[in-house]
């Protein structure tokens, strides 16, 4: 009779039982996820909420700066259109300060003319109507541009419209008042092109 003498063999051993199963090189045993996200938060030394709370601390920091540059843009916007827009109502500021001198010289030659009578020479009488109506029409061209006069004739001294060139006492004017106007405040679009030249009153002598 023919015995097993394998001495690995162990006849005792359940079905199965003596069978082992080499570990495979570079397999990992299976984890679960709570073990996971313990080993990742433990790698970064924080809690959730607190990683959560520092994105939304970030978040909040990126608005507040877009919120400041939004803000900087729309000042930049209003000023550079405010720039353009007087850029454009003021850039012939010198030729209207020239224009005005032609008005007032107008207006002069009105005034070293005689004054109207019943039997005027008729050439005295055209030439003055002629110098009126041309007077009319450039005012209104003046106006129409922006160009205004402030007649300062009995208002109240102005420095940011009146230019004093004499003071006299006077007992028709109170004291600071404009006795007379040599010429008008020039205006354009508001702003002060040419100031009044005036007389201004010192009051009761």
């Amino acid at each position: 009779m023919t015995h097993d003498t394998d001495p690995t063999h162990n006849a005792d051993a359940p079905h199965g039982a003596g069978t082992h199963q080499p570990q495979t090189e570079g397999q990992q045993p299976p984890h679960d996820a709570a073990a996971t996200d313990a080993a990742a938060t433990a790698e970064t030394g924080a809690e959730p909420s607190d990683r959560i709370a520092e994105l939304e601390a970030e978040v909040a920091a990126m608005r507040e700066k877009w919120m400041r540059a939004e803000a900087e843009m729309q000042n930049l916007r209003t000023r550079t259109k405010r720039e353009i827009e007087d850029a454009r109502q003021y850039a012939t500021q010198k030729f209207a300060r020239d224009v005005v001198e032609a008005a007032e010289n107008l207006k002069r030659a009105l005034a070293s003319l005689p004054a109207p009578t019943e039997h005027e020479d008729g050439i005295l009488k055209s030439m003055r109507e002629g110098i009126e109506s041309t007077e009319r029409s450039f005012m209104g061209i003046l106006e129409r541009n922006g160009i205004v006069a402030v007649d300062a004739h009995g208002k109240p001294f102005d420095a940011n419209l009146h230019q004093a060139m004499a003071e006299q006492h006077s007992d028709e004017h109170a004291a600071g008042t404009v006795m007379q106007a040599w010429t008008p405040a020039w205006t354009l679009h508001g702003r002060l092109l040419k100031p009044a030249m005036v007389v201004v009153s010192k009051g009761h002598a």
